[in-house]
């Protein structure tokens, strides 16, 4: 690695060239530079670490570098932004191969380019296990989305089915990737709903992206607002033979779809009656017993899950 540290760095530096007039000075320097901006700025960092959230048995590393650009870029769409550039720090193992490397980074181009979110700088260091830092940097254009705007009565929506990613997660972890290929796909190349959050902006009390699992990111949701929330297991959106494949292979769906996470839909709360500009599926309400999130059937009884969402530690 140390080696070829230099040439690396001159090629990250010819893939990822950019036009963005957001960027007075990008890679090559000391630091980059933006061009000031009169509205207010956007900024949020995520780590990706081979062994703890992605395994390259289960994905390309074209496909591991385009995931984790897209988690961090998540945060952005979660608060309503858009995307100005972004600096990528790299921790790279001496065995891993010059053609995985030239990978991952095309991977990390491409999401680059489709969320015209440009890298403009970062750091290239050898280390023990593969590791991605993508720090995020976005404006806000009017008003922000934040988790601690939700009020008692907004109804909870979500901008589009929940579990995909977790069902395909497991059909890797048994080996039956043949048996939903949608699924493997949605785990493996998700999509961060930027338009989704700036049209919610100005017009949603909350949101937050789904990456640790819905029931455990409404419950920041709630935690922000000093809130309570209930959701409603039989309205909850599952993407077409989603629960006959689970069941199949003995995976309560509704689990995978509130605790599996990494789906990064947005999750948002609107007034009651209030339009969703976004066209997602109302799955629930805000309370006013704070911090109680409950789950409930048809007849309003209370559904236990088993287990919890993603924990970092």
């Amino acid at each position: 690695m140390a080696d070829d540290e230099f040439e690396r760095i001159r090629g990250l530096m010819q893939r990822f060239r950019h036009d963005s007039a957001a960027v007075q000075l990008g890679i090559g320097d000391d630091a980059a530079v933006l061009h000031a901006s009169p509205e207010p700025i956007v900024l949020s960092v995520d780590a990706a670490v081979q062994g703890v959230h992605f395994e390259p048995a289960f994905a390309s590393y074209e496909q591991i570098g385009a995931r984790a650009f897209t988690a961090a870029v998540s945060d952005l769409a979660a608060m309503g932004s858009t995307p100005l550039a972004a600096l990528c720090s790299l921790i790279v193992p001496a065995t891993l191969a010059r053609a995985d490397f030239d990978a991952l980074n095309a991977g990390l181009a491409a999401a680059a380019e489709r969320y015209a979110c440009p890298v403009i700088g970062g750091n290239l260091a050898a280390g023990g296990a593969l590791s991605i830092t993508t720090t995020v940097i976005g404006k806000l254009e009017g008003a922000g989305l934040y988790r601690s705007g939700a009020r008692a009565g907004d109804d909870v929506y979500v901008s589009g089915p929940l579990g995909s990613a977790a069902l395909g997660l497991r059909l890797l972890q048994l080996g039956e990737a043949e048996s939903g290929p949608a699924f493997v796909e949605a785990f493996r190349a998700p999509c961060a709903r930027i338009s989704h959050g700036q049209k919610l902006a100005g017009a949603a009390t909350s949101a937050i992206d789904v990456s640790d699992g819905a029931l455990q990111d409404l419950g920041h949701i709630c935690e922000a607002s000093g809130l309570g929330a209930e959701i409603e297991a039989a309205r909850v959106p599952l993407a077409p033979g989603m629960r006959e494949l689970a069941q199949s292979l003995g995976e309560d769906p509704l689990r995978l779809a509130l605790q599996g996470g990494e789906d990064y839909e947005l999750l948002y709360t609107l007034p009651p009656g209030a339009e969703d500009p976004c066209g997602g599926t109302r799955i629930g309400r805000m309370s006013s017993e704070r911090s109680a999130l409950h789950v409930v059937d048809e007849r309003g009884q209370r559904i236990a899950l088993s287990g919890h969402g993603y924990r970092h530690f």
